[in-house]
């Protein structure tokens, strides 16, 4: 299944470890980019919850190549049991199937980093469930709401959130916020938070929708779009610097 996307996959989650300064963190953001338990790990490769745990935490020296190989392996060998999502997902961002005039831009945070790393980043404000800002996200997609609305399928619209929904889907053009908020409540699939930039005044049913569905809604205050990019590719310097 997929054998080209998980080698290039295998690589890039083996290398990423392996050049880190604090590689427990790099496996810990992996194998919950995975959706996978320390348990779940652990029992997969035949060792305690305590090892992965120590790694993640850094209290077990760098892991050498094997132990970055079985980690990565095991990872992929679990995805692939569980239908290969992760992967897939993964296929969907080399093969260029994304919409890029409605993406105005789409990155991996190198290492996770909180909303509340994102609401400084956009100069936003909270308008909803700021009891979750703690929540650790992996990337970021913005999208000019506009084009979505008027040029992405409903399978399309899924691929913004390219290999994880643990993201911020930033969203531009916007005048309500309502809309953005119909289609994600319509799509399912939730991202970690959403971001609104251009908001004139923002639609109460926007709010109760990001209540409803325990997603973080933000309001961006960038002056324009490319002020709101530029804080979000700062941030994805600044985990980068840390690896």
């Amino acid at each position: 299944m997929l054998e080209k996307e998980k080698e290039a996959l295998a690589r890039r989650v083996a290398g990423e470890i392996a050049l880190s300064h604090e590689p427990g963190k790099t496996m810990r953001k992996w194998r919950e980019i995975f959706g996978i338990s320390q348990t779940e790990l652990a029992e997969h490769l035949g060792v305690s919850s305590s090892v992965i745990s120590d790694y993640e935490g850094g209290r077990r020296k760098s892991p050498g190549a094997s132990t970055i190989r079985k980690f990565v392996e095991a990872l992929i060998e679990i995805d692939e049991k569980r239908g290969g999502n992760v992967i897939r997902a993964f296929s969907k961002t080399i093969e260029g199937e994304l919409p890029t005039d409605a993406i105005l831009d789409i990155r991996e945070f190198s290492l996770p980093v909180t909303i509340a790393d994102v609401v400084k980043a956009v100069k936003g404000e909270v308008a909803a469930n700021e009891d979750l800002l703690s929540r650790r996200i992996y990337g970021y997609t913005v999208v000019d709401s506009i084009r979505a609305i008027l040029e992405m399928s409903s399978e399309e619209f899924l691929k913004l959130y390219g290999w994880t929904t643990e993201r911020a889907l930033v969203f531009t053009k916007v005048s309500t916020g309502r809309s953005p908020m119909i289609a994600v409540r319509v799509q399912g699939l939730k991202p970690a938070v959403i971001v609104l930039h251009g908001v004139k005044k923002l639609d109460t049913l926007a709010v109760k929708l990001a209540e409803r569905e325990r997603v973080p809604l933000v309001i961006s205050k960038a002056k324009d779009e490319s002020e709101l990019i530029a804080g979000l590719r700062k941030l994805v310097e600044e985990t980068g610097r840390e690896l």
